[in-house]
């Protein structure tokens, strides 16, 4: 079984779009991935690339679909009360929670030139 960093990543940046908020308090998703900055979204790419290759065989044990490894990925690294942990994956879903963590907590905000940026 493989797993497609492409579509762990649209997992990633949907879960932080939609979790993040502009000043106004509106979510970021309403702005669309297009208005990441390319710079984050390189970074967004290089983070879901290393947790996938450091923890791959317990993400294939998992049994989770990819975009929900992201998903997962972004809530759990970020702490948002829902993840890795809750998925009824036992020991498997606490090792994952435990390798989010050294990842560290990743927030999103527009800029002066309109872009997303962490």
């Amino acid at each position: 079984m493989s797993i497609d960093i492409s579509d762990v990543e649209l997992g990633y940046v949907d879960a932080a779009l939609w979790s993040s908020t502009h000043d106004d308090g509106e979510p970021l998703d309403v702005m669309g991935v297009e208005a990441i900055h390319p710079d984050t979204r390189k970074a967004m790419l290089a983070d879901v690339t290393a947790f996938v290759k450091k923890n791959r065989s317990l993400l294939i044990a998992s049994g989770l679909q990819d975009a929900q490894v992201g998903h997962d990925f972004w809530l759990t690294r970020n702490r948002h009360g829902a993840g890795f942990w809750d998925r009824g994956l036992g020991a498997i879903g606490q090792q994952l929670t435990d390798a989010c963590h050294p990842f560290g907590e990743v927030y999103l905000y527009v800029g002066d030139d309109g872009k997303i940026h962490q």
